[in-house]
C-alpha cells in the first residue's frame, strides 16, 4: 500500500494510522537551481526521503508543501518565494490543529529547503506547538542536517544533485552545464554554475546516489525513533 495519504480511503488511512499514528510533512518549494535541476528539487527530495522513511518507520506522507522562504534565489528566473514564514507557518499550525483533532499523535515536519530562515520556521511552529500541546508531538528535520560524511549539503551542488539522482532519475542533466572553468562568481548569469552554492556538482559523485539516499533516510528514522522515547 502506498504511504502517499492523498492516494488513500479512510479506512486504509486509519489502517496505517493504527500501525503507527505517525505524519510526515514535507517542505519544499519553487527555486531556481541551476540550468541542470528542476526548479522543484526541494520539495522533490523532500517527498522521496519522507515516503522511504514511512516505510520503515510506519505513518504516512503528506501532499508536499511547495511554498518555502529565505535565501538568496528570491528574484532568480522560476523562483516563487514568500518573502517571510507568517502565511507558511498559518498554513502548518492548521494542519496540526486539524491533525491533532484526528488523533494524529506524531508529526514530522521535514524540510528539503534549509535556508535559514526556513529552518528557523519549522524550529520555532515545532518548539512552540510541544510547549501548548500534548499531542501530535512534533519533530522538526530538514535534509542538510543529516551531515553525511563527504557529501556536505549545498544549494545546486553536488549533494543536491547526486540526492536527487536517488529519488528520481533522470530528472537531472548535467550536460546542461558549460565545461568552463568556474571563475565567474556564481551570482553571475554568466557563470556556468550560475545560482550553485558548494560542490561544483560536475565534480564525479563520492558516492552512489542510492546510497546517498539509504544514509539519510537512516538517519531520519533514527531521527525519528529518538523523538518517540
Amino acid at each position: 500500500m502506498t504511504r502517499q495519504i492523498e492516494r488513500l480511503r479512510p479506512h486504509q488511512i486509519n489502517e496505517a494510522l493504527q500501525e503507527a499514528s505517525l505524519i510526515y510533512l514535507p517542505l519544499g518549494t519553487i527555486e531556481w537551481h541551476c540550468h541542470h535541476l528542476p526548479v522543484g528539487l526541494d520539495a522533490l527530495t523532500a517527498h522521496g526521503l519522507c515516503l522511504r522513511a514511512a516505510e520503515r518507520t510506519g505513518g504516512l506522507v503528506w501532499p508536499t508543501l511547495y511554498y518555502g522562504t529565505g535565501g538568496d534565489h528570491g528574484d532568480f528566473p522560476w523562483t516563487v518565494m514568500m518573502p517571510d514564514a507568517t502565511e507558511i507557518e498559518a498554513l502548518l499550525t492548521f494542519t496540526l490543529r486539524r491533525l491533532r483533532d484526528l488523533g494524529v499523535k506524531r508529526v514530522v515536519l521535514f524540510s528539503g529547503h534549509f535556508a535559514d530562515t526556513q529552518l528557523e520556521m519549522i524550529d520555532r511552529l515545532a518548539s512552540n506547538w510541544n510547549l501548548r500541546n500534548s499531542q501530535p508531538k512534533v519533530v522538526a528535520l530538514s535534509v542538510n542536517r543529516a551531515l553525511i560524511p563527504g557529501q556536505p549539503p549545498d544549494h545546486a551542488g553536488l549533494f543536491e544533485t547526486t540526492l536527487l539522482d536517488g529519488i528520481a532519475p533522470g530528472l537531472s542533466d548535467i550536460n546542461r552545464l558549460s565545461s568552463d572553468p568556474d571563475t565567474a562568481h556564481r551570482l553571475d548569469p554568466q557563470s556556468p554554475l550560475w545560482g550553485i552554492v558548494g560542490t561544483d556538482p560536475r565534480q564525479h559523485a563520492v558516492m552512489e546516489p542510492a546510497e546517498l539516499v539509504e544514509r539519510v533516510v537512516l538517519w531520519m528514522k533514527g531521527s525519528v525513533q529518538t523523538a518517540a522515547k
